[in-house]
Protein backbone atom coordinates (compact mmCIF):
# COMPACT_ATOMS: atom_id res chain seq x y z
CA UNK A 1 0.00 0.00 0.00
CA UNK A 2 1.87 3.11 -1.30
CA UNK A 3 1.20 6.69 0.95
CA UNK A 4 -0.62 8.16 -1.81
CA UNK A 5 -3.53 5.46 -2.10
CA UNK A 6 -4.53 6.33 1.91
CA UNK A 7 -7.26 8.62 2.97
CA UNK A 8 -5.40 10.26 5.69
CA UNK A 9 -8.47 12.70 6.36
CA UNK A 10 -9.96 9.68 7.97
CA UNK A 11 -6.60 8.00 8.85
CA UNK A 12 -3.61 10.53 9.31
CA UNK A 13 -0.57 8.13 8.63
CA UNK A 14 1.07 10.38 11.46
CA UNK A 15 -0.96 8.63 13.99
CA UNK A 16 1.45 6.14 13.39
CA UNK A 17 4.93 4.42 14.54
CA UNK A 18 6.82 2.69 12.34
CA UNK A 19 6.58 -0.58 12.90
CA UNK A 20 2.63 -0.60 13.94
CA UNK A 21 0.54 -2.91 12.96
CA UNK A 22 -2.98 -2.05 11.77
CA UNK A 23 -5.93 -3.11 9.54
CA UNK A 24 -6.47 -2.43 5.94
CA UNK A 25 -10.41 -1.07 4.92
CA UNK A 26 -11.51 0.28 1.57
CA UNK A 27 -13.30 2.96 1.18
CA UNK A 28 -16.45 1.01 2.28
CA UNK A 29 -14.96 -0.38 5.11
CA UNK A 30 -14.81 -3.80 3.98
CA UNK A 31 -11.80 -5.49 5.21
CA UNK A 32 -8.89 -5.87 3.12
CA UNK A 33 -5.52 -7.69 5.71
CA UNK A 34 -3.86 -6.87 8.19
CA UNK A 35 -0.84 -4.77 7.71
CA UNK A 36 2.15 -3.19 9.06
CA UNK A 37 2.65 -0.02 8.51
CA UNK A 38 6.04 2.82 8.32
CA UNK A 39 4.45 6.31 7.82
CA UNK A 40 7.91 7.72 6.57
CA UNK A 41 8.58 5.52 3.60
CA UNK A 42 6.92 5.65 0.43
CA UNK A 43 5.02 2.10 0.76
CA UNK A 44 3.43 2.97 3.97
CA UNK A 45 1.90 -0.21 4.76
CA UNK A 46 2.57 -4.04 3.83
CA UNK A 47 0.11 -6.96 3.77
CA UNK A 48 0.69 -10.35 6.33
CA UNK A 49 -2.22 -11.67 5.64
CA UNK A 50 -5.67 -11.02 4.35
CA UNK A 51 -7.12 -13.66 7.04
CA UNK A 52 -9.50 -11.97 9.07
CA UNK A 53 -9.38 -14.18 12.01
CA UNK A 54 -5.74 -14.48 12.01
CA UNK A 55 -4.18 -11.61 13.12
CA UNK A 56 -0.22 -11.33 13.32
CA UNK A 57 1.44 -12.52 15.51
CA UNK A 58 3.21 -16.26 16.62
CA UNK A 59 1.08 -18.77 14.94
CA UNK A 60 1.03 -16.78 11.51
CA UNK A 61 4.92 -17.04 11.51
CA UNK A 62 4.58 -20.50 12.69
CA UNK A 63 1.64 -21.60 9.89
CA UNK A 64 3.95 -19.10 7.13
CA UNK A 65 7.32 -20.52 8.13
CA UNK A 66 6.04 -24.49 8.20
CA UNK A 67 4.67 -23.84 4.79
CA UNK A 68 7.82 -21.95 3.39
CA UNK A 69 9.20 -25.20 4.97
CA UNK A 70 7.36 -27.32 3.01
CA UNK A 71 8.30 -26.17 -0.05
CA UNK A 72 12.46 -26.55 0.62
CA UNK A 73 12.19 -29.72 2.17
CA UNK A 74 10.65 -30.82 -1.52
CA UNK A 75 13.77 -29.53 -3.25
CA UNK A 76 16.68 -30.23 -0.77
CA UNK A 77 18.03 -33.34 0.64
CA UNK A 78 19.90 -31.05 3.12
CA UNK A 79 19.26 -28.45 5.43
CA UNK A 80 20.82 -25.58 3.30
CA UNK A 81 18.76 -22.83 1.28
CA UNK A 82 17.14 -19.79 1.80
CA UNK A 83 14.22 -20.52 4.17
CA UNK A 84 12.08 -17.54 3.78
CA UNK A 85 12.28 -14.80 0.55
CA UNK A 86 10.33 -12.16 2.11
CA UNK A 87 6.68 -11.04 0.18
CA UNK A 88 7.28 -14.53 -2.23
CA UNK A 89 6.66 -16.59 1.15
CA UNK A 90 3.82 -14.31 2.47
CA UNK A 91 6.47 -12.29 5.21
CA UNK A 92 7.53 -9.09 3.30
CA UNK A 93 10.96 -7.83 4.87
CA UNK A 94 11.89 -11.12 6.36
CA UNK A 95 14.69 -13.39 4.57
CA UNK A 96 15.89 -16.80 6.59
CA UNK A 97 18.51 -19.12 5.78
CA UNK A 98 18.83 -22.58 7.38
CA UNK A 99 22.79 -23.72 7.60
CA UNK A 100 21.95 -26.82 8.96
CA UNK A 101 20.89 -26.48 12.67
CA UNK A 102 21.92 -22.67 12.81
CA UNK A 103 19.03 -20.19 11.21
CA UNK A 104 20.55 -16.52 9.65
CA UNK A 105 18.02 -14.13 9.38
CA UNK A 106 17.95 -10.68 8.02
CA UNK A 107 15.25 -7.56 7.97
CA UNK A 108 14.46 -4.82 5.85
CA UNK A 109 11.53 -3.42 7.10
CA UNK A 110 10.30 -1.61 10.79
CA UNK A 111 6.57 -3.77 10.96
CA UNK A 112 9.12 -6.88 10.82
CA UNK A 113 12.07 -5.77 13.35
CA UNK A 114 8.45 -4.65 15.52
CA UNK A 115 8.11 -8.60 15.26
CA UNK A 116 11.52 -10.09 15.49
CA UNK A 117 10.46 -11.97 19.21
CA UNK A 118 7.59 -13.25 17.29
CA UNK A 119 9.82 -14.36 14.49
CA UNK A 120 11.98 -15.98 16.45
CA UNK A 121 9.75 -17.68 18.76
CA UNK A 122 8.17 -19.30 15.65
CA UNK A 123 11.48 -20.01 14.09
CA UNK A 124 12.40 -21.89 17.36
CA UNK A 125 9.28 -24.08 17.47
CA UNK A 126 9.22 -25.33 13.66
CA UNK A 127 13.09 -26.10 13.27
CA UNK A 128 14.40 -26.55 16.74
CA UNK A 129 17.69 -25.22 15.65
CA UNK A 130 20.50 -24.66 18.01
CA UNK A 131 20.95 -20.95 17.60
CA UNK A 132 19.73 -18.10 15.17
CA UNK A 133 21.81 -15.43 14.18
CA UNK A 134 20.33 -11.62 13.15
CA UNK A 135 22.44 -10.70 10.34
CA UNK A 136 20.99 -6.63 10.04
CA UNK A 137 23.48 -5.14 8.81
CA UNK A 138 22.04 -4.58 5.70
CA UNK A 139 22.51 -0.56 4.40
CA UNK A 140 18.91 -0.65 3.11
CA UNK A 141 17.44 -0.44 6.03
CA UNK A 142 18.30 3.02 6.62
CA UNK A 143 15.48 3.91 4.26
CA UNK A 144 13.17 2.55 6.88
CA UNK A 145 14.80 4.57 9.51
CA UNK A 146 16.31 0.99 11.09
CA UNK A 147 20.17 0.80 12.71
CA UNK A 148 22.61 -1.52 11.74
CA UNK A 149 23.90 -4.35 13.94
CA UNK A 150 24.55 -7.87 13.94
CA UNK A 151 23.52 -10.11 17.29
CA UNK A 152 22.26 -13.53 17.68
CA UNK A 153 18.40 -14.35 18.43
CA UNK A 154 19.59 -17.16 20.61
CA UNK A 155 21.96 -19.88 21.04
CA UNK A 156 25.69 -19.89 20.40
CA UNK A 157 26.53 -18.88 16.63
CA UNK A 158 29.76 -20.04 15.75
CA UNK A 159 31.41 -17.93 13.74
CA UNK A 160 31.99 -20.43 10.41
CA UNK A 161 29.49 -23.13 9.27
CA UNK A 162 30.85 -25.78 6.81
CA UNK A 163 28.50 -26.24 3.46
CA UNK A 164 28.30 -28.70 0.96
CA UNK A 165 28.09 -27.34 -2.35
CA UNK A 166 29.04 -29.73 -5.98
CA UNK A 167 30.77 -31.63 -3.93
CA UNK A 168 32.98 -29.19 -2.33
CA UNK A 169 33.06 -28.34 2.07
CA UNK A 170 33.17 -24.69 2.28
CA UNK A 171 33.70 -22.72 5.52
CA UNK A 172 30.55 -20.04 5.42
CA UNK A 173 31.72 -16.85 7.94
CA UNK A 174 28.30 -15.93 9.35
CA UNK A 175 28.86 -13.00 11.79
CA UNK A 176 31.64 -11.60 9.31
CA UNK A 177 30.43 -12.78 6.22
CA UNK A 178 28.67 -10.79 3.08
CA UNK A 179 24.84 -10.50 3.19
CA UNK A 180 23.71 -13.62 5.04
CA UNK A 181 26.51 -15.77 4.46
CA UNK A 182 26.18 -17.57 1.42
CA UNK A 183 25.21 -16.97 -1.74
CA UNK A 184 22.18 -19.37 -2.71
CA UNK A 185 20.63 -17.83 -5.06
CA UNK A 186 23.43 -19.11 -7.57
CA UNK A 187 23.19 -22.38 -6.76
CA UNK A 188 21.33 -23.84 -9.82
CA UNK A 189 23.61 -21.77 -12.11
CA UNK A 190 26.59 -22.40 -10.18
CA UNK A 191 25.66 -26.25 -11.32
CA UNK A 192 24.80 -25.63 -14.67
CA UNK A 193 27.97 -24.36 -15.53
CA UNK A 194 29.97 -27.34 -14.43
CA UNK A 195 29.09 -29.41 -17.50
CA UNK A 196 31.31 -26.38 -19.57
CA UNK A 197 34.50 -26.84 -17.20
CA UNK A 198 36.50 -30.51 -17.85
CA UNK A 199 39.62 -29.46 -18.86
CA UNK A 200 39.70 -25.77 -19.06
CA UNK A 201 41.39 -23.25 -17.24
CA UNK A 202 38.65 -20.81 -15.49
CA UNK A 203 38.85 -17.29 -14.37
CA UNK A 204 36.46 -16.32 -11.24
CA UNK A 205 35.96 -13.06 -11.24
CA UNK A 206 33.89 -11.00 -7.51
CA UNK A 207 35.00 -14.75 -6.20
CA UNK A 208 33.67 -14.07 -2.37
CA UNK A 209 35.05 -18.06 -1.32
CA UNK A 210 35.09 -19.05 -4.80
CA UNK A 211 31.51 -21.13 -5.15
CA UNK A 212 32.49 -21.01 -8.70
CA UNK A 213 35.87 -21.65 -8.97
CA UNK A 214 36.43 -24.55 -6.59
CA UNK A 215 33.37 -26.24 -7.93
CA UNK A 216 34.93 -26.11 -11.41
CA UNK A 217 38.22 -27.74 -10.14
CA UNK A 218 36.15 -30.16 -8.27
CA UNK A 219 34.29 -30.59 -11.92
CA UNK A 220 37.83 -31.23 -13.59
CA UNK A 221 38.47 -27.55 -14.70
CA UNK A 222 42.41 -27.76 -15.38
CA UNK A 223 43.18 -24.10 -13.85
CA UNK A 224 41.83 -22.68 -11.31
CA UNK A 225 42.18 -18.23 -10.76
CA UNK A 226 39.85 -16.37 -8.20
CA UNK A 227 40.01 -12.72 -7.69
CA UNK A 228 38.26 -10.66 -4.50
CA UNK A 229 38.62 -7.73 -2.95
CA UNK A 230 38.48 -9.23 0.25
CA UNK A 231 41.45 -11.07 1.60
CA UNK A 232 39.33 -12.87 4.86
CA UNK A 233 37.27 -14.03 1.88
CA UNK A 234 40.45 -15.26 -0.03
CA UNK A 235 42.14 -16.78 2.82
CA UNK A 236 39.01 -18.81 3.93
CA UNK A 237 38.81 -19.68 0.28
CA UNK A 238 42.46 -20.88 0.20
CA UNK A 239 42.12 -23.22 2.98
CA UNK A 240 38.99 -24.63 1.42
CA UNK A 241 40.92 -25.43 -1.76
CA UNK A 242 43.46 -26.96 0.33
CA UNK A 243 40.61 -29.01 2.61
CA UNK A 244 39.34 -30.53 -0.34
CA UNK A 245 42.65 -30.85 -2.73
CA UNK A 246 42.46 -28.57 -5.18
CA UNK A 247 44.57 -26.47 -7.07
CA UNK A 248 43.07 -22.98 -7.07
CA UNK A 249 45.08 -19.85 -7.04
CA UNK A 250 44.29 -16.12 -5.55
CA UNK A 251 44.73 -12.80 -6.94
CA UNK A 252 43.34 -10.04 -4.19
CA UNK A 253 42.57 -6.40 -5.63
CA UNK A 254 39.86 -4.35 -7.32
CA UNK A 255 38.39 -6.60 -10.18
CA UNK A 256 38.46 -4.25 -12.57
CA UNK A 257 42.39 -3.41 -12.16
CA UNK A 258 43.34 -6.99 -11.85
CA UNK A 259 41.51 -7.87 -14.92
CA UNK A 260 43.33 -4.49 -16.79
CA UNK A 261 46.54 -5.90 -15.80
CA UNK A 262 45.84 -9.61 -16.81
CA UNK A 263 45.29 -8.14 -20.17
CA UNK A 264 48.41 -6.40 -20.15
CA UNK A 265 49.82 -9.37 -19.21
CA UNK A 266 48.36 -11.25 -22.25
CA UNK A 267 46.76 -13.93 -20.14
CA UNK A 268 43.59 -16.31 -21.14
CA UNK A 269 41.16 -18.65 -20.07
CA UNK A 270 39.25 -20.54 -21.53
CA UNK A 271 36.61 -19.79 -19.31
CA UNK A 272 35.56 -16.51 -17.66
CA UNK A 273 32.98 -15.88 -14.58
CA UNK A 274 32.21 -12.33 -13.87
CA UNK A 275 29.95 -12.17 -10.60
CA UNK A 276 29.76 -9.05 -9.44
CA UNK A 277 27.61 -7.64 -6.30
CA UNK A 278 24.59 -4.77 -7.67
CA UNK A 279 26.31 -2.25 -9.78
CA UNK A 280 22.67 -0.60 -9.74
CA UNK A 281 20.71 0.08 -6.28
CA UNK A 282 18.27 3.07 -6.95
CA UNK A 283 16.55 3.57 -10.46
CA UNK A 284 18.85 6.85 -10.73
CA UNK A 285 22.27 4.46 -11.03
CA UNK A 286 21.05 2.78 -14.36
CA UNK A 287 23.02 4.49 -16.91
CA UNK A 288 26.29 4.85 -15.01
CA UNK A 289 25.44 0.96 -13.64
CA UNK A 290 24.63 0.11 -17.37
CA UNK A 291 28.65 1.65 -18.38
CA UNK A 292 29.64 -0.27 -15.18
CA UNK A 293 28.41 -3.78 -16.50
CA UNK A 294 29.39 -2.97 -20.43
CA UNK A 295 32.95 -2.30 -18.85
CA UNK A 296 33.23 -5.56 -17.23
CA UNK A 297 31.65 -7.86 -19.74
CA UNK A 298 34.83 -6.03 -21.75
CA UNK A 299 37.09 -6.85 -19.84
CA UNK A 300 36.29 -9.94 -19.54
CA UNK A 301 35.99 -11.48 -23.02
CA UNK A 302 39.65 -9.35 -23.74
CA UNK A 303 40.85 -12.00 -21.42
CA UNK A 304 39.02 -15.40 -23.27
CA UNK A 305 40.91 -17.45 -25.98
CA UNK A 306 39.40 -17.62 -29.05
CA UNK A 307 36.10 -19.34 -29.02
CA UNK A 308 35.76 -19.10 -25.03
CA UNK A 309 32.70 -18.85 -23.05
CA UNK A 310 31.41 -15.92 -20.51
CA UNK A 311 29.55 -16.15 -17.65
CA UNK A 312 27.68 -12.50 -16.87
CA UNK A 313 25.85 -12.36 -14.23
CA UNK A 314 23.85 -9.48 -12.92
CA UNK A 315 21.79 -9.19 -9.02
CA UNK A 316 20.81 -5.61 -9.98
CA UNK A 317 17.08 -5.89 -10.03
CA UNK A 318 16.88 -2.58 -12.57
CA UNK A 319 19.14 -4.09 -14.74
CA UNK A 320 16.59 -5.97 -16.50
CA UNK A 321 17.51 -9.08 -18.36
CA UNK A 322 17.12 -7.34 -22.32
CA UNK A 323 19.77 -4.76 -20.45
CA UNK A 324 22.33 -7.46 -19.70
CA UNK A 325 22.36 -8.70 -23.17
CA UNK A 326 22.85 -5.06 -24.65
CA UNK A 327 25.67 -4.51 -22.61
CA UNK A 328 26.95 -7.53 -23.74
CA UNK A 329 26.37 -7.41 -27.39
CA UNK A 330 28.18 -3.57 -26.97
CA UNK A 331 30.98 -4.70 -25.03
CA UNK A 332 31.45 -8.00 -28.23
CA UNK A 333 30.91 -5.06 -30.82
CA UNK A 334 33.99 -2.83 -29.53
CA UNK A 335 35.79 -5.76 -29.88
CA UNK A 336 34.74 -6.76 -33.21
CA UNK A 337 33.59 -10.64 -31.66
CA UNK A 338 29.86 -12.06 -31.72
CA UNK A 339 28.93 -13.10 -28.60
CA UNK A 340 25.93 -15.97 -28.35
CA UNK A 341 23.28 -16.54 -25.43
CA UNK A 342 23.56 -20.58 -24.92
CA UNK A 343 22.08 -20.52 -21.83
CA UNK A 344 19.83 -18.45 -19.39
CA UNK A 345 19.87 -18.73 -15.70
CA UNK A 346 18.05 -16.84 -12.70
CA UNK A 347 17.66 -17.55 -9.31
CA UNK A 348 17.45 -21.22 -7.54
CA UNK A 349 14.46 -22.13 -6.93
CA UNK A 350 14.42 -21.52 -2.48
CA UNK A 351 14.19 -17.54 -3.92
CA UNK A 352 10.52 -18.59 -5.83
CA UNK A 353 8.73 -15.76 -7.67
CA UNK A 354 5.86 -14.01 -6.64
CA UNK A 355 3.59 -13.72 -9.70
CA UNK A 356 2.76 -9.88 -8.52
CA UNK A 357 5.53 -8.83 -7.49
CA UNK A 358 8.31 -7.92 -10.37
CA UNK A 359 10.74 -7.24 -7.26
CA UNK A 360 11.01 -10.70 -6.45
CA UNK A 361 13.11 -11.28 -9.81
CA UNK A 362 16.53 -10.01 -9.99
CA UNK A 363 18.86 -12.47 -10.78
CA UNK A 364 20.28 -13.00 -14.29
CA UNK A 365 23.46 -15.29 -15.34
CA UNK A 366 23.99 -15.46 -18.94
CA UNK A 367 26.36 -18.24 -20.72
CA UNK A 368 27.67 -16.64 -23.64
CA UNK A 369 30.02 -17.95 -26.29
CA UNK A 370 32.62 -15.33 -27.56
CA UNK A 371 34.11 -15.62 -31.27
CA UNK A 372 35.32 -13.59 -33.83
CA UNK A 373 33.34 -11.50 -36.35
Amino acid sequence: MFSNEVDIEATPLTAFKPGDLCELRSDRDKFLGYAYVNPKTLICARVLTRNADYPPGKGLFVHRLQVALSLRERMYSQPFYRWVYGESDGLPGLVLERYGDIVVGQIGTAGMEALKDEIAAAVKQVVQPKAMLWKNDSGAREMEGLREYVEPAFGKVPPTVELLENGVTFAVPLIDGQKTGWFFDQAANRQSFLKYVEGKSVLDVFSYLGAWGLSAAKAGASEITCVDSSATALELLSKAAKRNSLNVATEKGDAFKVMEAMIEAKRKFDIVVVDPPAFIKRKKEIPKGEAAYRRLNQLAMQLLVRDGLLVSCSCSYHLSGDALVGAIQKAARHLNSFAQVIEVGGQAPDHPLHPGIEETRYLKALTCRVVPE
